[in-house]
């Protein structure tokens, strides 16, 4: 079955954050270890986040 064109587009979304996440991690080794506690705290307290997402594009019974 084909996809449609809203379900590409966000598998393009997808990519680009795969991509973001790719460069945040190029970056990582340059920051200093408390500078990194603070992304980190930064990216967990994002809404909404990954586990968020894919829970709303699970299959519902």
């Amino acid at each position: 079955m084909p996809l449609s064109g809203e379900a590409i587009r966000i598998m393009n979304l997808v990519d680009d954050a795969a991509t973001t996440m790719r460069r945040i991690l190029t970056l990582v080794p340059l920051i200093p270890p408390e500078e990194r506690k603070r992304v980190s705290e930064y990216l967990k307290a994002s809404e909404p986040n990954a586990e968020q997402v894919q829970a709303a594009l699970a299959p519902t019974k």
